[in-house]
């Protein structure tokens, strides 16, 4: 019986439909680290700084740079993460194309949590930002499930199937870890963010 559903029809076709998926990921990538840049604004004055008060006035948004070199960071891991699983990914179909649609509105949505954190430091902001964070990483192993099923769309053994697993699982515990510890110092919350570095090379180590 024929498949009418074209949502599950494979394009094997388009032999450079796979690098447009990759390219325009790739672009949203780009796009979103370069508009985290664009949140770092000093308080606005009426006058001029002098020396002394550009200083502090620097020093006082510690928090935005804060919250800039994270998001750089977590985007970067998602930037990796995303590379290494499309290295793999031999086939597409419209439903691997939905799911990292999906995705990259996550990745385009992290300058917004990204900017609260720079100016609400507390509880609800952080836990806001470390639940962005989650769902991104749920939907890029929903990526990889739905590739790797039974070889759906990658020709790997077992083993290499579920290596590509452990990122976005051990990255989601350390962001679910950060709600637990946001509830008693979103400050510390924040800087335990700072685990998903080594997990991801971690995760990445193996060719």
């Amino acid at each position: 019986m024929k498949k009418n559903n074209l949502l599950v029809k494979t394009d094997q076709s388009d032999p450079h439909g796979l690098e447009r998926i990759v390219l325009f990921s790739d672009a949203v990538f780009a796009i979103a680290i370069t508009l985290l840049a664009l949140e770092i604004r000093l308080p606005e004055s009426e006058h001029l700084l002098e020396d002394g008060e550009l200083l502090a006035q620097l020093t006082e948004i510690w928090h935005v740079y804060l919250g800039f070199f994270i998001s750089f960071m977590v985007i970067g891991v998602f930037w990796m993460a995303h590379h290494r699983k499309f290295r793999l990914i031999k086939r597409y179909d419209s439903r691997l194309m939905l799911l990292n649609l999906l995705m990259l509105m996550v990745i385009a949505f992290i300058p917004f949590p990204s900017s609260l954190i720079s100016k609400y430091p507390g509880q609800t902001a952080t836990i806001f930002y470390a639940l962005t964070m989650i769902v991104g990483e749920l939907l890029l192993g929903l990526i990889w499930w739905y590739a790797s099923w039974n070889n759906r769309l990658t020709d790997l053994d077992v083993k290499q199937r579920r290596r590509q697993f452990i990122n976005p699982i051990a990255t989601s515990l350390v962001f679910a870890l950060s709600i637990g510890i946001a509830l008693a110092s979103p400050d510390l919350a924040k800087f335990s963010w700072f685990l998903i570095l080594p997990v991801a090379l971690a995760a990445n180590k193996h060719k």
